[in-house]
C-alpha cells in the first residue's frame, strides 16, 4: 500500500496543479483571450493564435524555454535576429512599392507617422528607463513586431522582449480599434471625403531598380539596418525582377508562414508569469498605446499640412498609414474614408505611406543602434 501511496503522491506531484502559482493561472487567463480575439474575433490570427499558444505553453510547462526545451531553441533565432529578418524577406516578396513609387511624397508621410517612436522613447525614460531599454520600447510605436524584437535583440534587452513584443504585435492587431478615433478626432468631414486622383502606372524597370537604390542608399547611410532592409528589399526584388518566381513564391507563403509559427510561438512564450506580471509590463504597454497614437496623430497632421499645400489634392487620412502595420493600416484608410463617402478608394493612396512606413520605422532601428554604438 506504501508503494501504492507514494506512486501516487509522484504523479499528483508531477502535475501543473502542484507547480504554478496564481501568477502562471493569470497569463493563462490572457492567453486564453488572446486565443479568443484571434479566432472569433479575427484580430491577425496568423500572428495572435502562435503567440497566445506559446503564452499558454510557457505558463503550464515553463522548462519549455529553459535550455533544452523546444521553445529555447525558437527563441534563440529572434535572439539572433534571424526570424525578424527573414519575416521582413517575406513583407519584400509580398508588397507592392508601386504606389510609393508612383507618389514620392508618401516618404514624408511614412516618416513623420514615426513620431509617435521618439516620443515614447523620451517618455520611456522620463519613466524610469534607461537609454537602450526606452529605445527598444519606443519602436512599438511603428507597430512592427519584427522591428521590435530585432531592436530588443540588438540593444541587450532580451528580458523585455517578451513584453515589448506582445505589445507591439497587440497593437498591431488592434489597428482597427485604435487608428479610426484619432484620424476623425484630428480631420473634417469635408477632408475625409477628399478624393484623390489615380496613381500613375509604374514601369518595370522603375520596380526593378527601387529595391537596389534604397538597399544602397539606406544601408550606405545606416549600416546597420542592412539586416531588415536587406531582407525587405530582397524580398521585393524577388518580386519586381520577373527571373525568380520560385524565389517570391517561397518567401511569400511557405518560409513566410514557418517564420511566422516560429516567431509567434517563441514570442509567446517569453511572458511567463515572472517575466510579464511586473509593473515594467504596464509602462511597456502605456508607452507602446501612447507611441502608437503619435504616431497615428503625426501622420495624419502631415496629412493636413500637404492637404493644405496640395489645394485639398491629398486626403490626411492616408497620413495615419504611415505606421508599419502592412496593409491593416492602409486598409483603415480607404475604410474611414469610405464612411465619409462610400465612393472614396483610397486604399492604392494609402499603400504608400504604408510601405513607407516598413522603411521608415527599420531606419528608426539602425539610427538607435548607431546611436548606442550597435554594430
Amino acid at each position: 500500500m506504501g508503494n501504492i501511496a507514494e506512486t501516487i503522491s509522484n504523479l499528483i506531484n508531477q502535475t501543473a496543479f502542484t507547480n504554478l502559482y496564481w501568477g502562471n493561472y493569470v497569463m493563462i487567463i490572457i492567453a486564453c483571450v488572446f486565443l479568443y480575439l484571434a479566432i472569433a474575433k479575427g484580430f491577425e490570427p496568423l500572428l495572435l493564435t502562435p503567440i497566445a499558444f506559446g503564452m499558454l505553453l510557457v505558463n503550464i510547462y515553463p522548462p519549455i524555454m529553459e535550455e533544452g526545451g523546444l521553445l529555447h531553441y525558437f527563441y534563440l533565432l529572434d535572439e539572433w535576429a534571424i526570424l525578424p529578418s527573414l519575416i521582413f524577406m517575406g513583407v519584400g516578396a509580398m508588397t507592392d512599392f508601386g504606389p510609393l513609387i508612383a507618389n514620392p511624397i508618401s516618404f514624408l508621410l511614412g516618416a513623420a507617422a514615426q513620431l509617435g517612436i521618439y516620443v515614447a522613447y523620451f517618455l520611456a525614460m522620463i519613466m524610469g528607463f534607461n537609454g537602450a531599454a526606452a529605445a527598444a520600447i519606443s519602436i512599438i510605436g511603428g507597430a512592427d513586431g519584427p522591428t521590435s524584437i530585432f531592436l530588443a535583440s540588438k540593444l541587450g534587452q532580451t528580458s523585455l522582449m517578451g513584453p515589448i513584443a506582445v505589445a507591439a504585435y497587440s497593437y498591431m492587431s488592434l489597428v482597427p480599434m485604435i487608428q479610426p478615433p484619432i484620424m476623425k478626432a484630428f480631420t473634417t468631414e469635408a477632408e475625409r471625403k477628399i478624393k484623390m486622383p489615380q496613381l500613375r502606372p509604374v514601369s518595370k524597370l522603375e520596380k526593378i531598380l527601387f529595391p537596389i537604390v534604397i538597399t544602397i542608399v539606406v544601408c550606405m547611410l545606416l549600416p546597420t539596418t542592412a539586416p531588415l532592409v536587406g531582407m525587405l528589399m530582397l524580398g521585393n526584388l524577388f518580386r519586381e525582377c520577373g527571373v525568380t518566381r520560385q524565389l517570391q513564391e517561397t518567401a511569400s507563403n511557405a518560409l513566410m508562414y514557418i517564420v511566422v509559427i516560429f516567431l509567434g510561438t517563441s514570442v509567446g512564450a517569453t511572458t511567463s508569469a515572472g517575466a510579464f506580471l511586473r509593473l515594467d509590463t504596464i509602462k511597456i504597454v502605456i508607452c507602446g498605446l501612447i507611441a502608437f497614437a503619435f504616431g497615428t496623430f503625426g501622420g495624419v497632421i502631415l496629412g493636413k499640412l500637404l492637404c493644405k499645400v496640395t489645394h485639398g489634392k491629398i486626403n490626411p487620412l492616408i497620413g495615419s498609414a504611415g505606421v508599419s502595420a502592412v496593409p491593416m493600416a492602409a486598409r483603415v484608410s480607404q475604410k474611414v474614408g469610405a464612411e465619409a463617402d462610400p465612393t472614396n478608394f483610397l486604399l492604392m493612396n494609402a499603400m504608400g505611406p504604408n510601405v513607407a512606413g516598413v522603411i521608415g520605422t527599420a531606419v528608426a532601428a539602425g539610427t538607435f543602434m548607431a546611436i548606442f554604438g550597435v554594430v
